[in-house]
């Protein structure tokens, strides 16, 4: 029988040593990291389409409308197209598909509207009256008749040139009347006055207002929106120093010591408007009537608290809601607000930057201060 070689004793005690070394070599081993596999690029996600406006609803017209009308002296585009639609704002949709008409203002006592349908929208058509002309020795031919307004002029004509809505700033800047000629304690049209603050001639009209009421934020009373800037009198430059020296050419009130003076408007006025709804979902509130009545009607100038920040512009039509009252329910033992209700329709006319000044239009039930206004 064959034997197994014996080994030295020192070789039985060093084996669990190699063998433990062995071990440690092996965990201390550095690892290699294991393989990895780069995502594939995924394309882009296109960007979000922009919302799109939701196209106007089709002209409604009224069932009863008339198949044939003759524009009459005193009438107004709105009191015509009242006679055709339901919303006589959006007259010019049924003008512009109708190239005949190439400015719906141009429309005249004695043109005959006829309605009928052009590539199934409804269209007016005009038959145009006989015109009234006269000749003058220069042998021009001038039109009797003048064209038929949007609105009636004379209910916003002394607004739209004055007042005007000024800042507390602007009106503190303003230069002012310190003293009359002839020591007179009340100035009118041909008395000359003293002011400060004119500092060049570039400017020569002025008109002479006075700090009117403010307008509030009716959301924060300690937030004034403008102040009414009252027209008081015209005024010419007639010299130039401190006190500068001019001539009141024309007065609507007394003339006191400490009236401001502004810049005289020289631009035209707007006297055709073209109605449409806002660019921009608005949300408003009537916050002055004039004449202080309690209850507004129909060709009532009102005063909304949006302004040409809002880009709120002359023609901009909004709807009036009536503000639901607030009532105790018996029944539940609490306090319910009712529903807003429709009570009529404003056009803008005349906008400053944070308040503009609007016509009631129409007027279904009474409105007051602080009902609402909004996109029709």
């Amino acid at each position: 029988m064959n034997k197994e070689p014996l080994r030295p004793r020192w070789a039985h005690a060093l084996l669990p040593v190699v063998l433990m070394a062995a071990v440690a070599g092996c965990a201390s081993a550095p690892q290699q990291p294991a393989p990895t596999t780069q995502p594939e690029p995924q394309p882009a996600a296109p960007p979000a389409a922009a919302p799109q406006k939701a196209a106007p609803a089709p002209v409604a017209l009224k069932p009863d409308y008339p198949e044939k009308y003759v524009v009459k002296k005193g009438d107004t585009l709105w009191d015509i197209a009242a006679h055709f639609l339901r919303d006589p704002w959006r007259w010019p949709e049924l003008w512009q598909n109708n190239p005949q008409v190439q400015n719906p203002h141009l429309i005249y006592p004695g043109d005959i509207l006829t309605l009928v349908y052009i590539d199934g929208k409804p269209t007016l058509q005009v038959q145009r009256g006989r015109p009234a002309v006269r000749l003058s020795p220069e042998a021009r031919v001038e039109p009797l008749k003048k064209a038929v307004p949007t609105i009636p002029i004379d209910a916003i004509r002394p607004f739209l040139t004055r007042p005007r809505v000024v800042t507390e700033k602007e009106l503190d800047a303003a230069p002012y009347i310190v003293a009359s000629a002839g020591e007179h304690l009340i100035a009118s049209a041909g008395n000359r006055v003293y002011v400060r603050g004119l500092k060049s001639e570039d400017i020569s009209r002025f008109a002479v207002v006075r700090r009117g009421q403010a307008y509030h934020n009716p959301d924060d009373a300690g937030d004034i929106l403008g102040y009414e800037a009252i027209h008081v009198a015209d005024a010419r430059l007639q010299s130039l120093g401190d006190p500068a020296t001019l001539v009141l050419s024309r007065s609507n009130r007394e003339v006191l010591n400490g009236d401001r003076l502004v810049p005289a408007e020289a631009q035209p006025f707007q006297a055709n408007f073209m109605p449409r709804s806002p660019q921009e979902k608005l949300n408003g509130r009537i916050i002055a009537v004039q004449d202080g009545v309690s209850q507004i009607g129909q060709y009532q100038v009102v005063v909304l608290n949006l302004g040409t920040r809002q880009h709120l512009k002359p023609g901009d039509v909004l709807a009036v809601y009536q503000t639901g009252a607030v009532i105790q329910d018996r029944i539940a033992g609490d306090s319910v607000k009712l529903p807003n209700e429709r009570a009529g329709t404003v056009m803008v006319f005349r906008s400053f930057e944070r308040v503009s000044y609007a016509l009631v239009m129409e007027a279904t039930r009474a409105m007051h201060v602080l009902d609402t206004v909004q996109n029709p």
